[in-house]
């Protein structure tokens, strides 16, 4: 699952990915246009939400927008993910997912010794707000720990698709 892209710094994703953040509810309309500009994506997320809350949805494709956001706003050339895309990435991680559960206090760090990840420092944006994150804002949802891993895996394959469709600027 490597990639041939060069990984984003740590400290680039963590301030896209507070902008999102900080924006509130402006970032709803931005968001959309986001989602809707990745067609296959949301419909695979879409496929999935439906064994989820109707607020672990809102969260999950909240979280989607702003993985989407990071790679646009990290400049360059992003296509469409392909259900191509979104075939591989999911095969890949479902070869890997059994080795890594429970979704217990150690599955980030099981993760983290995975050498294979692509944008390793946007997934573990996802991580912290959906493992290791202690402080919730009010207002913010808290998921189940069987949730969070769906949703984990989801934009997992979600960063791995984006990552392949990604042409980063020269």
């Amino acid at each position: 699952m490597s990639s041939q892209n060069p990984v984003l710094s740590r400290e680039e994703v963590h301030r896209l990915s507070e902008e999102c953040a900080t924006m509130g509810t402006r970032f709803q309309s931005q968001a959309q246009r986001l989602l809707n500009d990745q067609p296959v994506l949301l419909r695979f997320f879409k496929s999935n939400l439906s064994a989820m809350s109707s607020q672990t949805g809102e969260v999950t494709l909240y979280l989607l927008a702003v993985c989407v956001r990071v790679f646009v706003r990290s400049g360059g050339r992003l296509r469409r993910v392909t259900t191509g895309d979104v075939e591989l990435a999911t095969r890949r991680i479902g070869a890997v997912a059994p080795n890594l559960l429970p979704a217990d206090a150690q599955f980030p760090e099981r993760l983290r010794t995975l050498g294979s990840r692509a944008q390793p420092h946007l997934l573990d944006e996802a991580l912290w707000a959906l493992f290791e994150r202690k402080e919730r804002q009010p207002g913010e949802v808290d998921l189940e720990p069987d949730q969070a891993l769906r949703v984990f895996l989801m934009l997992w394959a979600a960063v791995e698709c984006l990552d392949a469709a990604w042409t980063p600027k020269d």
